[in-house]
Order: structure tokens, then sequence, then C-alpha cells
């Protein structure tokens, strides 16, 4: 889900205690649209950063989105998983630690804990990622689990800490840092540096992140050549790029990965995403035509998708809890 639609999401519900946002959260109704739970997510997410100036809430708040592993929506547990790891507190460890480790969760979601893990950068998590790399039976959570174990030893480094970087025009915690301006990469050069799969991971996705930054036509379309890769977390990472981006070039080639029928669900479900944040009137007709597709993953990310698109498209719509 891109930067930009997540700062609107996290706007206040008026009224809504931290019990009702739960609520929201895990649909204690049983008509709450996705949509609004995605809200109810966000808003407590603003709570549990707050682990400095009011404890108590952080604490319930890290708590309550948790709850929301029990559900049975692969997109939004996914979507928990993120929001836990972008918080900075190390209340939500042991949620995630919990969820990485449960073979009972889908792939995508034990994924996307074990990047939270890496992106909270706690070293008391390295034992259970180093458990999770060599025992998981996915390939894309052992290569997260690579990726998260190297994020969090270059963040405790000497030479992590004396790294110039260029300041991030987005929010975001990313699962590995941009290049080190020290060297003064072009576009090429990270073009082939992120397609050298003799590189670690990590260091192909640090080449990712420095082309996003670059924020140029050419740079997009350099990292669109990431989606001939073998791997499904690196693709999904790209389309996730895209979605941070917002640039309409790559709107073309979002289209073509999103209708490979024989792609990864969790490369299509960012593809749609990226698609609903770029918001050009030329993606509706596209996503409306997933919105039956066999993949749920895929289906639920396309109404998603529809909702981002009309939220940047329109000052009247308003994500409402109901």
């Amino acid at each position: 889900m891109s930067t930009d639609f997540e700062r609107r999401l996290e706007e206040q519900v008026d009224d809504c205690s931290l019990e009702q946002l739960r609520d929201i959260l895990v649909n204690k109704s049983g008509q709450t649209q996705l949509t609004n739970r995605f809200r109810a997510l966000f808003n407590l997410k603003c709570a549990a950063e707050e682990f400095e100036s009011k404890p108590e809430d952080a604490s319930k708040a890290a708590k309550y989105i948790a709850e929301a592993f029990n559900d049975d929506s692969e997109l939004l547990k996914h979507e928990v998983a993120y929001v836990l790891g972008q918080t900075k507190n190390f209340e939500c460890v042991p949620y995630l630690k919990d969820c990485v480790l449960n073979l009972n969760q889908q792939c995508m979601v034990r994924h996307e804990a074990a990047e939270a893990l890496g992106a909270l950068g706690d070293q008391s998590s390295l034992d259970v990622l180093e458990k999770v790399q060599k025992e998981d039976p996915s390939l894309e959570v052992r290569e997260t689990c690579e990726l998260a174990i190297d994020r969090i030893k270059w963040q405790h480094s000497e030479a992590g800490a004396k790294e110039r970087l260029q300041p991030s025009l987005y929010s975001s915690i990313d699962p590995a840092p941009p290049l080190a301006l020290e060297q003064n990469y072009d576009i090429p050069e990270l073009q082939k540096l992120l397609n050298d799969k003799k590189k670690p991971l990590f260091e192909r996705y640090r080449a990712m992140f420095r082309l996003r930054d670059f924020g140029t036509d050419e740079a997009a379309l350099a990292l669109a050549t990431g989606f001939d890769d073998d791997s499904a977390l690196f693709k999904h990472e790209i389309a996730y790029v895209f979605g941070q981006m917002g640039n309409t070039c790559i709107v073309p080639k979002l289209i073509e990965v999103l209708g490979r029928r024989n792609e990864e669900p969790m490369v299509r479900h960012e593809a749609a995403e990226a698609l609903g944040s770029i918001a050009s009137d030329d993606v509706v007709p596209v996503l409306k035509g997933y919105l039956n597709d066999e993949v749920a993953v895929v289906r639920e990310s396309a109404h998603v998708a529809l909702d981002m698109y009309e939220y940047e498209n329109s000052n009247e719509l308003e994500y409402a809890p109901a």
C-alpha cells in the first residue's frame, strides 16, 4: 500500500475509542467493509506509535492490531503485519514472532511478519529469523528472513552508522536502505546491480530503493526490468515501490504483471494496489476486471485499489468506519 494513501487512512476517526477501532478492525459486527477495517487499522497504528508519550494506549493498540491475525483475509493479515513493523514499537515483536513461526498462516502473511521484524530492527528477533530462514517451507519467507537478518545487522553495525543516505521522500521503513551516497551510481549501473543474481539480495534491494529515490521515468523503467526476475518476493517489492513513486509511465507494465495468471498472488496483489495508488484514469476498467478474480487476495486487492483510486480522485469520498 502506498505511503501517500496510508497517510490518508491515518486521519483520525472522530469519537472512536481504541476499543471501537478494534471492533471495526476485527469486524465484530460481521458487516464492516474491508476498506473501513483498513482505516481502523491505520488509526490504531497511530496510537501504537505513541509508545513514548502514551505507553498504555500504545500497548493496547499493538495488542488490538495483532488480534486481526485471527482473521480469514490474507490481505488484511498481511497489512496487519506491515503496520506492526512500521510502528517502531518493540511491544509488537512478540506478536510478529508468533506469526512468522505459525505455519497455519499463509505464506504472504508470514513473509510480511518477517519483514516487519526487520523493520523494527530488534536484535532479539535474530534467533527466530535465523530459525525460520532455515526451516520455513516457503522460498519467499526464507528470502524475507535473509533480508530482515541483513537489515538488522546493518542497522546495528558501525559501517551502517557511517553511511550517508539520501533523505527519503517516503515515511516507510523499508526492507533495505538505499545504497549510500558515497558512491555516485548512475541509473544504468543501478539497473545492472538490481538484476545481478550473483549479488546478495540485500544489496540488490538497496539498488532498488536508490533507483526509487531518483524518481524519474528513466529510473522507473530501470526498476521495471526487475519484473523478469525469478523471485516472487523481489517482483512484489518492485510493484510496491511503483505504488510509492506514483509514476504513470509504469502503468502499462503493472497492468501486464497483474494479468499474469501464473504469477504468484503476492506479486499480482501488489501490482493491483500500485495501480490504485497511481490512480490514472486508465486503471479503473482494468481493476474492475479483477473484482471476481479466482485468487482471493487479488480480488480483495482490486477492491481496495479501486477505493484508492476513488479517494485519490474525489474530494467527497470519506473512509468512515461502519
